[in-house]
């Protein structure tokens, strides 16, 4: 099954060091970073903590920022930085501040460093996507939830349909409140659909990049009996591919889904389009009906962000089951947060 949106290649980026901060790099125009003329353009920029290559989180998220720079060429002058330390998070969202009209983060490592940088800047207007998804906006600061919660809870259902051991588990990057979440909601998945499944305590990587890490705790959960995991994980999601080909197990991936059968250790995706929520801050942005404002996307959204897409759909009873749980928390019978 095809993902719903056509997949853009994400372009490799460099990145350097300039007055002990990472440089920014801009299309659209002269870069407001580097000074450039104040010609009336609308000036957004998104801090990216992670590589853009990642093919997870941040790869998402780049996706929806090339499409928006694409959509409103010659209005909006776009800036972004990309894989940037923890300490420096403050410093990259200040000298965005200070050259643009609307900034936005991704990822809720940043909540912290971007609600001081929003309170400090209440001319400008911040936007945060994936932090804590019970948040509140700030009066220039809007929070955007891709509920990450929601597609934990069907990567759960999925593994526990698709094992063959009656076991599963859950490898997050972080312990973070949102993945922490996350690793809630996939074992309330997986139990909703199967009551005899049993879940693995999650594990926590310590780092959403960490290929080696990400693998061993895989090849831990495997050793323990799993045969199925669920991940919210960056780059560490390929070490848990290698983990579940050395032990002919398997994973779920996402959120950009790819054509199953690329890899035959990811069983499912579940698809997750975090970039549409710079695309929907930049659009309101433009419109000028911008707002602070708490946004959660998802299956109850007007437009759907979350899907699950199985690679093996040799029986229909699995994919009945997905279809009912969708309904269930599409109608309220089922609340994932």
């Amino acid at each position: 099954m095809a993902p719903s949106r056509p997949l853009l290649s994400p372009v490799a980026v460099a990145t350097a060091v300039v007055s002990g901060l990472l440089l920014l790099t801009a299309c659209g125009g002269s870069s407001a970073a580097d000074g450039g003329k104040d010609d009336g353009t609308l000036k957004v920029g998104v801090l990216f903590p992670g590589s853009l290559s990642d093919d997870g989180f941040m790869g998402s998220a780049y996706l929806g920022y090339q499409r928006a720079a694409k959509e409103h060429a010659g209005t909006v002058e776009f800036s972004k930085v990309e894989q940037v330390a923890t300490a420096d998070y403050e410093k990259a969202l200040v000298r965005f501040a200070t050259t643009s009209d609307l900034v936005i983060s991704i990822g809720g490592q940043t909540d912290a460093d971007v609600r001081n940088v929003a309170a400090r800047f209440p001319q400008v207007k911040f936007a945060e996507i994936g932090g804590p998804a019970d948040g509140k906006p700030l009066a220039n600061l809007s929070l955007y939830d891709p509920q990450q919660a929601e597609g934990a809870f069907l990567a759960g259902a999925a593994s526990a349909l698709l094992s063959k051991s009656g076991t599963v588990g859950f490898i997050g990057g972080a312990e973070l409140p949102a993945i922490v979440n996350a690793a809630e909601e996939y074992s309330r998945g997986a139990e909703a659909a199967d009551p005899d499944v049993k879940v693995l305590a999650p594990q926590y990587v310590g780092d959403f990049n960490d290929v080696a890490k990400a693998k061993q705790s895989a090849l831990a959960d495997f050793g323990a009996g799993a045969d199925v995991l669920g991940q919210v994980l960056n780059l560490g999601h390929k070490g848990v591919a290698q983990a579940a080909g050395q032990r002919d197990g398997a994973l779920i991936g996402g959120p950009i889904a790819h054509g199953c059968g690329s890899d035959p250790a990811y069983a499912g995706y579940v698809e997750t389009d975090i970039g549409a929520e710079i695309e929907y801050a930049v659009d309101h942005l433009v419109a000028g009906d911008w707002k602070a404002e708490s946004v959660h996307f998802g299956l109850t959204f007007a437009e759907p962000r979350n899907d699950i897409v199985l690679c093996d759909t040799s029986d229909p009873a699995v994919g009945e089951k997905l279809d009912e749980l969708k309904r269930k928390i599409t109608s309220g019978e089922i609340t994932t947060r």
